[in-house]
C-alpha cells in the first residue's frame, strides 16, 4: 500500500503560487479529477483546495501503479499550464504515517493560519464528498478521512484550540479591522461573494455593530438569500463601482480566477467616493484586489490572506500549550489508524499461514494415530499438543518479522516471499 500527500499550503509556498494551482471551481476540480482518472485508474485520490492550501492525498495498492511526486508536479504544471521549475521547491510529499498524520493536523486546525479555526474541517469533508461523487475514493480514503474528521471533533472537544479568535474572519475584524475604525456601526460594509467566509465574516461585522450592509454575488439570487439572512442589501454586480464607492469596508471572497477590482478601477472608484478611508479585505484566492491597490494611497488598508500570517503566529505561540495536547492526540490517532492499515495488508497472510500448517499438522497427526492404534486417548493428546507447539515455535519467527516490519509500513518484500516459499494464494 502506498499513501502519499503532496501539497503546498501558506507555511510553504507563497500567496502567488498557491493562487496558480489552486482549483477555483467545481467544474475545474472535476475535470481534473477526470483526467487523474484517466492517468491512474488503480490509484485513490481527493483534492483539498482552499485559499491556504492545495493538497492531493493518493493512496494505491501497489506502488508501480500509483502517481510519484514527480508525476503529480507534471500533472498541476499541465493542467494549470505553470512551468514545474515554478512550484516544485514549495510542492512537497509526504508518504505513509506521515502523510495520515499531515491530514489529521489539517482536519484538526493545527496547520491553519488561524490555529483552531472551525472552518477547515468543512472544507475537507466537502473535499472528502467531491472525490466520492467523482468515484476516486475507496476503502483507504474512506477510512482515512472519516476518521480525519473523528480525530477533529476529539480535539475540538479535549483541548481548548477553539477558544477566542478562531477564524480567519474573526482575526481578520477584530486585529486589522479595530486597528483602522474605533466604532463600525456607522460604517458601510460591502460583501463581494455569499459564499461560507462571506457570511462568518458579516457575523463578526455584524457583533461590532455593523447596521447597513451591501451583498454584491455574481448570482444575484445568492446575493439576495444572504442579504436576507443578515439583514443586507442584495445589489446586481454590474454597478460593482458604485458599491465600492459607497462602502467604508470591502470584504471579497470570490472564487474568480481573476483579480475583479484591479488599479484602474479604483481609480474610478476613489474619484467618485473622494477622501475616505477604506478597508479592504481579501480573502479570495486568487486575489480579488491587484495588490498596486494599496498602494495608491494612504488611506486604502488593503490586507490579504498572506497578511494574517504574523497575528496567526502569535495565536499560535500563546496556545502552545494546547497544540502539544492536540499534537498527542494526532500521534496517537495515526499510531491506531496505521495499526490498522497494516493490520489490513498483514492479517489475511498471517491468518493464511496458520491455516494452512496447521492443517498439515492435522492431517499428519492423523495418520500417525492410524499406525500408533495402541495410543489411550491421554497419549494422543500429549502428541498433537507437542506436535501443535512445534508448529507454533516454527511459524513464531517468521510471524514476529512480518509483524515487526508492519509497524513501520506494509512489507511487500516480506509478503510476496511469504506467499511464494509456502504457496498462498491472494
Amino acid at each position: 500500500m502506498n499513501l502519499q500527500v503532496v501539497y503546498c499550503n501558506h507555511q510553504t509556498a507563497r500567496l502567488d503560487i498557491r493562487e496558480k494551482l489552486a482549483f477555483s471551481s467545481n467544474e475545474q476540480l472535476d475535470s481534473a479529477y477526470s483526467e487523474l482518472k484517466k492517468s491512474y485508474p488503480d490509484t485513490e485520490m481527493v483534492v483539498i483546495s482552499t485559499c491556504n492550501r492545495v493538497e492531493l492525498y493518493t493512496v494505491s495498492q501497489e506502488s508501480e501503479t500509483g502517481p510519484s511526486h514527480q508525476d503529480l508536479a507534471k500533472f498541476f504544471s499541465e493542467f494549470h499550464q505553470v512551468p514545474v521549475s515554478d512550484f516544485f521547491e514549495d510542492f512537497l510529499e509526504r508518504t505513509g504515517p506521515d502523510a495520515v498524520r499531515h491530514l489529521f493536523q489539517v482536519a484538526s486546525s493545527l496547520d491553519s493560519m488561524v490555529l483552531g479555526e472551525p472552518q477547515i474541517v468543512n472544507q475537507v469533508k466537502e473535499a472528502y464528498q467531491r472525490a466520492t461523487q467523482n468515484a476516486l475514493c475507496g476503502p483507504l480514503t474512506h477510512a482515512l478521512f472519516q476518521q480525519a474528521i473523528r480525530v477533529s471533533a476529539r480535539v475540538r472537544t479535549e483541548t481548548q484550540l477553539a477558544e477566542g479568535r478562531v477564524s480567519i474572519a474573526s482575526v481578520a475584524v477584530g486585529t486589522f479591522g479595530k486597528g483602522i475604525f474605533e466604532y463600525f456601526d456607522d460604517k458601510t460594509v460591502l460583501i463581494i461573494g455569499a459564499g461560507e467566509m462571506a457570511e462568518e465574516t458579516l457575523t463578526y461585522l455584524k457583533d461590532e455593530g455593523v447596521e447597513r450592509i451591501i451583498v454584491v454575488n455574481r448570482s444575484f439570487e445568492n446575493a439576495q438569500k444572504l442579504a436576507m439572512k443578515v439583514g443586507g442589501e442584495a445589489r446586481p454586480c454590474e454597478q460593482l463601482e458604485d458599491y465600492l464607492a459607497e462602502a467604508d469596508v470591502i470584504v471579497s471572497t470570490t472564487g474568480a480566477t481573476e483579480p475583479i477590482v484591479d488599479v484602474a478601477c479604483f481609480e474610478r472608484v476613489l474619484q467618485k467616493a473622494g477622501n475616505k478611508t477604506f478597508f479592504i479585505l481579501d480573502l479570495g484566492a486568487p486575489r480579488d484586489f491587484e495588490p498596486a491597490v494599496g498602494e495608491l494611497n494612504d488611506d486604502i488598508f488593503l490586507y490579504d490572506i498572506d497578511d494574517l500570517e504574523a497575528t496567526c503566529e502569535e495565536n499560535r505561540r500563546a496556545r502552545q500549550q494546547e497544540v502539544e495536547k492536540a499534537l498527542e492526540i494526532i500521534d496517537e490517532e495515526t499510531e491506531r489508524f496505521m495499526h490498522g492499515v497494516y493490520h489490513r495488508a498483514t492479517g489475511p497472510i498471517i491468518k493464511q499461514l496458520r491455516e494452512q500448517w496447521h492443517d498439515v499438522r492435522e492431517q499428519e497427526v492423523e495418520k500417525l494415530f492410524g499406525k500408533l492404534s495402541h495410543l489411550d486417548e491421554k497419549d494422543q493428546e500429549l502428541i498433537e499438543r507437542s506436535i501443535e507447539q512445534i508448529v507454533n515455535k516454527l511459524l513464531h519467527p517468521p510471524l514476529e518479522v512480518l509483524r515487526h516490519e508492519a509497524r513501520e509500513g506494509t512489507p511487500h518484500g516480506l509478503l510476496d516471499a511469504l506467499k511464494q516459499l509456502f504457496h498462498i494464494r491472494d
